[in-house]
């Protein structure tokens, strides 16, 4: 039983849409324009502590569309979990809260701005899946110099 207790825990405690934002500042004439706007996408992962062993992380996903100057739509979702965590090595914490957190995140959040977009009355964007191991692993090489990387 004791050996039991030390076995790691990874359980979600809860799903939520922490924030939900849509602008549409050029309606109606926007929805006149022919052309295809050009979108992009940025994701941003916070993390915290909110109890013993229980940790909340944000996975905020900004999407944004724009012809020429003009902005079409814009929408921010934050997409929050609740997470517990017990009997997890403290190095093994930042990688779980910026990798398997946003992995559990991102496919609620792929759904709310997809939804969110539809009901601002423009064809849903559908977002790729995302390498959050491979942005952690960057934003890692970024914090040390990366020193392998050469200079242009």
């Amino acid at each position: 039983m004791e050996q039991n207790e030390q076995q790691p825990v990874f359980g979600i405690e809860k799903l939520y849409v922490k924030d939900l934002s849509v602008e549409v500042p050029n309606a109606p004439e926007i929805f006149l324009e022919q052309e295809a706007p050009q979108v992009s996408i940025q994701l941003n992962t916070t993390g915290r502590g909110v109890g013993e062993n229980v940790y909340e992380v944000v996975l905020t996903v900004t999407v944004t569309a724009n012809i020429g100057d003009k902005t079409v739509f814009l929408v921010e979702v934050g997409q929050a979990g609740i997470f517990r965590v017990q009997n997890v090595p403290q190095e093994q914490m930042e990688p779980l809260m910026a990798i398997a957190c946003p992995n559990v995140l991102f496919p609620y959040a792929r759904e709310a701005v997809s939804d969110a977009v539809v009901r601002a009355g423009f064809q849903p964007i559908v977002l790729q899946p995302v390498n959050f191991e491979g942005m952690y692993m960057q934003r890692l090489q970024e914090q040390q110099g990366a020193p392998d990387t050469p200079l242009q």
